[in-house]
């Protein structure tokens, strides 16, 4: 497994834009598939972005809630995954887990990933 740890989340206001990142400890991380999931107080998880490893090409996937709104992106040699997003609004506060699981994939269930962190919230002020 990997150990992962988000960071920068924080209050931004509709239209704005706030890039979150995931540090992963452990030395499978460059041959592990990432994702992004959220989730809203009294809501279930959801899926946000997936990245998958290099060798695999790197692919990503997104829900059609963020594509062309997010970006999904990984840096191998600080094994860390981030996920910028631009015109945040209302609906994207939540608070937003990174999954890994060393597997060929982009999938966008929960089940898939075996790996979590802690989550960092982000808020949109509209």
């Amino acid at each position: 497994q990997v150990q992962l740890v988000e960071s920068g989340g924080g209050l931004v206001q509709a239209g704005d834009s706030l890039t979150v990142s995931c540090a992963a400890s452990g030395r499978t991380f460059s041959t592990a598939a990432m994702a992004w999931f959220r989730q809203a107080p009294g809501k279930d998880r959801e899926f946000v972005a997936a990245i998958a490893f290099s060798l695999n090409g790197g692919r990503t996937n997104y829900a059609d809630s963020v594509k062309g709104r997010f970006t999904i992106s990984r840096d191998n040699d600080k094994n860390t995954v981030y996920l910028q997003m631009n015109s945040l609004n209302a609906e994207d506060t939540a608070v937003y887990y990174c999954a890994a699981v060393a597997d060929f994939t982009t999938s966008m269930k929960t089940q898939a990933y075996d790996s979590w962190g802690q989550g960092t919230q982000v808020t949109v002020s509209s």
